[in-house]
């Protein structure tokens, strides 16, 4: 069976953390949306998105594929139910399409308001995501449904003698993971170190955590549950229940809480951000969609900031402040808590991060880790920049 994942109207609720990405490549928990339903069916995936995200995230067509929807997390109940679903059939939930088994040609002029194929009612909780807070909010939940998908019948590594460890049963460690002289404290939680993560000596860490292959947590950090920080990252400083998806730094102290960092993003010594407002009133965050605040029902709700971002030191983000992609934040004082894509500047007021010095900075980041930021990279950020552009204004 073919695995497809297709993007829905969530797509516009998640912005700006989906104009460079699939939404099943959200990470929440360990894994990202998308690998958490290969792991379920031992195969891979690919997405039907955004035109031009098609080149990147590219489609793959076989006689018969199943079709989810990018934003719907799996359960025991939805998979047997999909696994029963016949050929050119709809899953569909109070009118909305979560799931189809189609044919080739079904596939290709697939459309997720079509009416004309047979539907199957699905009758259960489904969990969908549809706000980017979503993604700390359930954290904790998701790395623990992960862990137990990722580890079952498998056995950890050893930990270090030199570690002070609470319920070490609950904490995963893979080969080539280094963890020397901190204090892990996996009481009613899960801990999951990947390939070749390393943490520094003096850590302390509180509650569910991941730390992803290749990524380091620097010397004496804080981290509380539940927080997961992806692939490729260095992290320090104090952080609480945060997602970073990957390949991002926040490499010195700073407070880092009820946030949501996306990749290739870099935090600059010092910087902190607000998750609680002064006066302990309800969080709103800038919806790309609505094009204005909305609440979300949090006390505690910190930043959203979406691929490429960058702050200087010292840099200060106020409570429920979101941050597009590729801006570059400096300068004393709280910005705005909405930061335009392709921003330049801080509280004293922003520009125009011009395309082709955007470029030229996202070039060099890749060069660090081997890559290339090629031209397919670069058509994705001159798209990005066209529809943002009434934002900066």
């Amino acid at each position: 069976m073919n695995l497809i994942f297709f993007d829905n109207q969530a797509r516009e609720t998640l912005l700006p953390l989906t104009f460079t990405r699939p939404i099943a490549d959200i990470r929440c928990g360990i894994l990202t949306i998308r690998e958490k339903w290969e792991k379920y069916f031992n195969i891979t995936s690919t997405s039907i998105t955004e035109d031009y995200l098609a080149e990147k995230f590219s489609l793959h067509i076989e006689n018969e594929n199943l079709l989810i929807a990018g934003n719907l997390f799996p359960n025991k109940y939805l998979i047997e139910a999909i696994h029963q679903l016949k050929l050119d059939e709809i899953l569909v939930s109070e009118n909305n399409i979560i799931a189809a088994k189609l044919s080739k040609n079904e596939t290709e002029n697939f459309s997720i308001t079509k009416q004309y194929l047979k539907t199957v009612n699905f009758i259960g909780e489904l969990k969908f995501l549809t706000k980017s807070h979503q993604i700390f909010s359930w954290n904790d939940v998701e790395i623990k449904s992960d862990f137990e998908l990722i580890t079952k019948g498998r056995t950890s590594s050893k930990l270090s003698a030199t570690n002070r460890v609470v319920a070490a049963e609950n904490i995963f460690v893979e080969e080539g993971a280094i963890i020397e002289h901190s204090i892990l404290n996996a009481a009613n939680s899960k801990m999951y170190f990947a390939k070749y993560s390393e943490v520094m000596e003096g850590c302390m860490i509180r509650g569910s955590f991941t730390l992803g292959e290749h990524s380091v947590l620097k010397l004496g950090a804080k981290i509380y549950g539940a927080t997961t920080i992806g692939q490729h990252s260095k992290v320090g400083g104090e952080v609480n229940n945060c997602v970073i998806f990957g390949y991002s730094n926040k490499a010195h102290d700073g407070f880092m809480g009820n946030s949501v960092i996306g990749e290739w993003c870099n935090w600059g010594a010092d910087t902190n951000n607000s998750n609680l407002k002064n006066n302990y009133e309800e969080v709103k965050l800038w919806n790309y969609q609505k094009n204005s605040f909305e609440k979300t029902e949090l006390q505690f709700c910190g930043l959203i900031m979406a691929d490429h971002s960058k702050c200087g030191i010292n840099t200060m983000f106020n409570t429920g402040t979101v941050v597009g992609v590729s801006a570059n934040i400096f300068g004393a004082g709280f910005p705005r808590n909405i930061i335009a894509d392709f921003s330049w500047g801080g509280a004293q007021g922003t520009t125009t991060y011009q395309l082709d010095k955007a470029i030229e900075t996202a070039k060099k980041v890749y060069e660090r880790r081997g890559l290339n930021f090629n031209e397919m990279e670069q058509n994705i950020f001159a798209t990005i920049f066209d529809k943002t552009q009434h934002l900066r204004k």
